[in-house]
């Protein structure tokens, strides 16, 4: 098993135990430490992770940080990341906390701050030795991200190294906090935003009136260019298509009755899964309306049906295990299982998704 599918693996995990952890102990043991385990390092040798760190700071004696990732420097072992923990329902926040204290007395490079489930780390970007107050890499392991988890094998033992890491965390940085200045903008343009664009294409003043007919054109200009980029997606995934021979594989299990899809409360529905969805509504958005394609979670697969309907399948998405595979159906209800590297391989079968609604109805173009 690969380090991705081992993190993916422990994101399951932490789905299935948080709600039963009731203390900060126990969110160390049950979260933390397995986290840990999965980078690598052996939470039973002091010499390579210490719990309860300890390190005086002035008058300040018998401090601890909880667990410290310990590497040889010059012969001698020495702190290169400092972990404070909390209980997986508390915030993190950074202020007075021992991270900030113990950084510039160490020779850690690194802090991370962690409830168990999201992963925050900082290093010393702004001012040499001090900590910065913003993480560089946030990982949350209810929504895994596969170019998260790559950042993340960096600290792994096997691919620690420091200058690589600095290397990248300042664009890591910067990057997401641009991202989330995106975001804001999109759902809520800030005025300044909205003058940028308003002022190129319009010539009159710019009044309160004025101002909020522009926020909204932004608003609606960015939403269809979003669209536009996937339609255009869709149409070099569907040129791929015709170049690409796309081969079966055998199904390797019965499919569950309907009486059976549903049944018991371990389904867990995967923002991959649910990403997956959203390019199938994608490629049928323009064949039926969008409203009508849902899904449905289950033991074994992820259905994406038409009409809420379990008699009218459209696909079946197998996201969950070491292979990823989409199950596909044609005008006689027969279906086939293809493998897939990835979710963006659901475009190569745009044609055949598409076809798959000739089945109930004739699919009428918008």
């Amino acid at each position: 098993m690969d380090f991705k599918d081992q993190i993916k693996q422990l994101g399951d995990r932490v789905t299935r135990l948080k709600d039963s952890i009731l203390t900060e102990e126990a969110t160390k043991t049950a979260l933390i430490m397995p986290f840990l385990t999965t980078l690598g390092y052996d939470v039973f040798d002091p010499f390579e992770v210490v719990p309860e760190f300890i390190s005086d700071i002035g008058t300040k004696k018998g401090e601890k940080v909880d667990y410290a990732i310990m590497r040889e420097i010059n012969g001698k072992p020495e702190p290169c990341m400092l972990i404070e923990c909390k209980h997986w329902k508390q915030s993190l926040t950074l202020h007075d906390n021992q991270l900030l204290r113990y950084f510039h007395v160490t020779k850690a490079r690194f802090g991370i701050l962690t409830n168990g489930i999201v992963y925050r780390f900082y290093t010393d970007l702004v001012e040499p030795n001090k900590m910065d107050e913003k993480p560089f890499l946030e990982i949350n392991m209810l929504d895994l991200r596969d170019n998260q988890v790559e950042e993340l094998k960096k600290f792994s033992k096997p691919y620690f190294d420091v200058e690589t890491i600095i290397s990248t965390a300042s664009e890591l940085k910067y990057t997401s906090e641009i991202r989330a200045l995106i975001q804001q903008e999109l759902s809520s343009p800030s005025d300044p935003f909205v003058r940028h664009f308003a002022k190129q294409v319009y010539g009159g003043q710019l009044t309160a009136k004025m101002m909020d007919y522009f926020t909204n054109l932004v608003r609606k200009s960015f939403q269809h260019t979003f669209s536009d980029q996937i339609t255009d997606r869709l149409k070099s995934a569907l040129d791929q298509e015709e170049k690409v021979v796309l081969k079966p594989v055998t199904i390797e299990s019965p499919n569950l009755p309907p009486a059976e899809e549903k049944k018991g409360s371990t389904i867990i529905t995967t923002q991959e899964e649910l990403e997956g969805f959203y390019i199938v509504r994608a490629i049928l958005r323009n064949t039926i309306d969008a409203n009508r394609i849902v899904h449905r979670d289950a033991q074994s697969y992820f259905a994406i049906l038409l009409d809420d309907n379990n008699r009218k399948p459209i696909c079946r998405l197998h996201l969950n295990g070491s292979k990823k595979s989409i199950t596909l159906f044609d005008e006689n209800k027969a279906e086939q299982r293809y493998e897939i590297s990835s979710i963006d391989d659901i475009f190569l079968h745009s044609a055949a998704l598409i076809k798959s609604l000739s089945a109930y109805e004739k699919p009428v173009a918008s």
